[in-house]
C-alpha cells in the first residue's frame, strides 16, 4: 500500500520505513531534518528504491497539507514530534506549535488526500501522569494526567484524531509508546536515556542519574515498537499501548548498560528528579497483544547489548 511517515528520517521512524519497504510498501518520509538524518534512510534507498521517496518539510508549515494531499496515502504513521519533557518545559510554545499544530496539518493532508487511516505516535509515561503505584502497569483505561506541555500536546491530539473520525471518517490508532530505545537513538539530546549512557560509557564520560537512579521507566525496544506500528496499518484503534509491562529503574538500567559497555565499575552521579518528569511508569500491553497480536519479544538485556554494540561500531 502508499504509505506516508512523517518524521521518517529519525530514529523510530526510520526503523519503520525500514520495516515498511521489507514488507513491500510504498513509502513517502516527510521530515525537516532537525534531529532526524539521511544516513538513517541508505538501507531503504537501497532497497525500496523508486518505493521510497523523501521530502524535507517542516510540519508545522501550511505547506504540509497540500503535500500529503498529493502523496494520497492510504495509511499515515505519524511521528514527528518534539519528543523532550524538558524542552517543553522550557518552550512550551514551540512545543505547541510541532505536536498540535503540526499534527493538525497532518491530519488536514490525510483528510484532503482520502487516506484510510492515520497511526499516531503518543506517550504512554506521560499520557498518563503519575498514579498510584499500585496500578502499574498502566492499561488504556486510565484516566490522562498529563503532568508537563509535551503530555498534554500528545494528549489534545487524541481529542482530534476523535473528531477528524467522526467528521471526516478518517480512522486512527494512537500507540501510547513506552520508553524506546535501540540503535539510530540521539546520544546528545535529553531524551533516550539508553543512547546517553551508552556514548558517555563508551567515551570514557560520567552519566548522570536523576532522581538518584529510583525513577522507573517500561524499556521498549524499537524493532518490537516498529512492528506494533506495522500491524497497527491494518488492525486495532483507539488508544493501545506498545510497552512491556515491566517496570526497570533507571539505576538497574544504567548497570545492565555499563555492564555491556565494559564498564561494569563505573560510578554514575546522582542528581535530583527534573522538573516533568515521573517517578514510575509502566504499561500493559494486554490490548496490544489481543488487537494486534503484538508482544514484546527483545529482552532488556539482549536490546542494550545490540544498542552498545551498534554505537561501539560508530564510536
Amino acid at each position: 500500500m502508499r504509505t506516508l511517515v512523517t518524521g521518517g528520517a529519525g530514529f523510530i521512524g526510520s526503523t519503520l520505513v525500514d520495516r515498511l519497504v521489507d514488507d513491500g510498501h510504498e513509502v513517502a518520509v516527510v521530515d525537516d531534518l532537525s534531529t532526524g538524518t539521511l544516513a538513517n534512510l541508505e538501507d531503504a534507498q537501497r532497497k525500496g528504491g523508486t518505493r521510497l521517496s523523501v521530502h524535507q518539510l517542516d510540519i508545522r508549515s501550511p505547506d504540509v497539507v497540500d503535500h500529503v494531499a498529493r502523496q494520497e496515502p492510504e495509511v499515515v504513521f505519524h511521528l514527528a514530534a518534539q519528543a523532550a519533557v524538558p524542552v517543553s518545559v522550557a518552550r512550551p510554545v514551540y512545543d505547541a506549535e510541532v505536536n498540535v499544530v503540526g499534527t493538525v496539518h497532518v491530519l488536514e493532508g490525510a483528510r484532503a488526500a482520502g487516506s484510510r487511516k492515520v497511526v499516531y505516535a503518543a506517550s504512554g509515561g506521560t499520557l498518563y501522569g503519575d498514579p498510584d503505584p499500585s496500578r502499574l502497569p498502566l492499561d488504556e483505561s486510565n484516566g490522562r494526567a498529563p503532568m508537563s506541555p509535551y503530555g498534554i500536546t500528545k494528549a489534545v491530539v487524541l481529542d482530534y484524531l476523535a473528531a477528524y473520525r467522526v467528521l471526516h471518517g478518517l480512522e486512527w490508532t494512537a500507540l501510547a509508546l513506552a520508553n524506546i530505545y535501540g540503535p539510530r537513538q540521539d546520544p546528545h539530546g535529553e531524551a533516550g536515556v539508553v543512547a546517553i549512557f551508552a556514548r558517555r560509557l563508551l567515551g570514557g564520560e560520567q552519566c548522570r542519574l536523576f532522581d538518584r537512579g529510583r525513577n522507573t521507566r517500561d524499556y521498549t525496544y524499537v524493532d518490537d515498537v516498529v512492528d506494533g506500528f506495522a500491524r497497527a496499518g491494518t488492525a486495532g484503534e483507539g488508544v493501545v499501548n506498545i510497552g512491556t509491562g515491566v517496570e526497570t529503574t533507571t539505576a538497574d538500567l544504567y548497570a545492565v548498560v555499563a555492564a555491556a559497555a565494559g564498564r561494569p565499575e563505573a560510578e554514575p552521579e546522582l542528581a535530583p528528579p527534573r522538573p516533568g518528569d515521573l517517578a514510575r511508569s509502566a504499561l500493559d500491553p494486554g490490548r496490544a497483544r489481543n488487537e494486534l497480536g503484538w508482544q514484546p519479544r527483545i529482552t532488556l538485556d539482549e536490546g542494550v547489548a545490540r544498542t552498545v554494540d551498534w554505537f561501539r561500531s560508530r564510536a
